[in-house]
């Protein structure tokens, strides 16, 4: 008789390598996170002091060549500029994991996708029940609190200081970094009101000599940065949001390294460089022009929150996403029998899903694009989003503290290293009796 095959697992740890990886990824995440929802807070408040005109004032500021209809705000210098870099660094990670990742594996893929899916569709589905019959394009906003905000969310772990083990805030990542690039697919189909094919298809020219030359291992920035700045004018120029530049470049660049050795590859090396810049510059900065939203301005707190878009907005972020991803979930432990790691329960996954409700740059920025900034609906949608991420940030903390005590006893665990080789000896466990 054979050896009865073994029950797929859920949510397991991984390889060393990887969870080494990530922790490091994490760890800047966090920083840039607390760094957001500082910049975000000041924003606010700024805003709302009887100094708000001056900070309106500022957003509304322009600068750039008029001549390359580059005279945009700083507002829209953020949302256009930065968060391109942003997006490239998500595009970088994206690749990575499912080229040289655990998630290269579709059985280790099939989760967080399933998650990522889940976690738009019901939000989205939420939203438009609520704004169905509000009239005046309200619907537009559909895909509004279909994001995950993973800067803000690790901020939000960092602050309450539970011991949330490996495989969990794995789950996280990967599941936001999915979440971005569904995300970036939508912006680019449904958000794009005129389309110049001319600049398009120009674009294309200098991301082909990216891609050429990163593909040859060039590193030299004096040859890359002008490219890829090209590209990003270009796609600005036709009408597509220039983000989706990023998402292209980061694609571009390749994961494996041509020779064995030591050192980074390539888009290891690029993902270690622009990381800081986008995790500690730019999100901040796109939070602080993005989140100042007066209240008096926007017909007072009562009123915003009576409008079909705000309430949309904060049921599809708390309940949206924690129904589409715990959903999906189960959905994938249902039709594949597996069962989730040792030590692990649903109100762990109930905690992370609540967590996904936190959505923030992604979901401000879809805003912008909806109904146009600075305009009334606008406003209401930065009130919702601002609300229905305190409240998911809020209900994640209660579950993730109750539970704790459990998390500091797995990650205590997770750091014994007996034989003293560098490698905890739970991932050696693992190695040895697979998945």
């Amino acid at each position: 008789m054979g050896t009865p095959a073994r029950r797929p697992t859920l949510l397991g740890r991984g390889s060393w390598p990887e969870a080494a990886r990530i922790a490091e990824v994490l760890r800047a995440e966090t920083v840039g996170g607390l760094l957001l929802v500082g910049a975000a807070a000041v924003a606010l408040i700024w805003a709302n002091s009887p100094w708000g005109d001056a900070y309106r004032a500022l957003t509304e500021l322009r600068v750039g060549p008029a001549a390359l209809h580059l005279d945009l705000t700083l507002a829209q210098w953020a949302a256009d500029g930065l968060l391109a870099i942003f997006f490239f660094v998500a595009g970088l990670e994206l690749k990575r994991e499912f080229v040289a990742g655990d998630l290269r594996d579709p059985r280790r893929a099939a989760l967080p996708v399933a998650a990522a899916v889940g976690g738009m569709v019901v939000p989205a589905l939420i939203y438009i029940a609520f704004t169905a019959g509000a009239g005046d394009g309200a619907t537009a906003g559909w895909a509004i609190p279909t994001a995950t905000d993973i800067a803000f969310a690790l901020a939000v772990l960092a602050v309450i200081s539970t011991h949330l083990p490996a495989a969990l805030r794995t789950f996280l990542l990967t599941l936001a970094v999915v979440d971005d690039l569904l995300a970036i697919a939508i912006i680019a189909i449904f958000y794009t009101d005129s389309l110049a094919v001319v600049p398009l298809l120009l674009a294309f020219v200098p991301l082909a000599l990216f891609t050429l030359l990163v593909q040859r291992r060039v590193r030299s920035w004096w040859l890359l940065l002008p490219l890829a700045a090209l590209s990003w004018v270009l796609v600005h120029e036709s009408g597509v949001h220039a983000t989706v530049a990023g998402v292209l470049l980061g694609f571009a660049v390749p994961v494996i390294r041509r020779a064995e050795g030591p050192g980074r590859g390539l888009a290891e090396h690029f993902e270690h460089r622009f990381r800081p810049i986008s995790a500690g510059f730019a999100v901040p900065v796109f939070a602080f022009f993005a989140a100042g939203v007066s209240i008096a301005g926007s017909g007072g707190l009562g009123a915003s929150l009576g409008d079909a878009v705000t309430l949309g907005v904060i049921v599809g972020l708390v309940a949206g996403k924690a129904v589409g991803v715990l959903g999906s979930t189960w959905l994938v432990q249902r039709f594949t029998r597996a069962r989730l790691a040792e030590g692990l329960s649903w109100w762990d996954v109930l905690g992370l899903s609540l967590l996904a409700g936190i959505g923030f740059t992604v979901s401000l920025l879809i805003g912008e694009l909806a109904f146009g900034g600075g305009s009334e609906r606008d406003d209401h949608v930065k009130i919702g989003v601002l609300v229905g991420s305190l409240v998911s940030a809020l209900l994640a903390t209660v579950v993730l503290r109750l539970r704790n005590r459990h998390y500091r006893r797995l990650c205590a665990e997770e750091t014994v290293d007996a034989d003293q080789d560098g490698i905890p000896d739970v991932y050696q466990r693992d190695d040895e009796t697979g998945p």
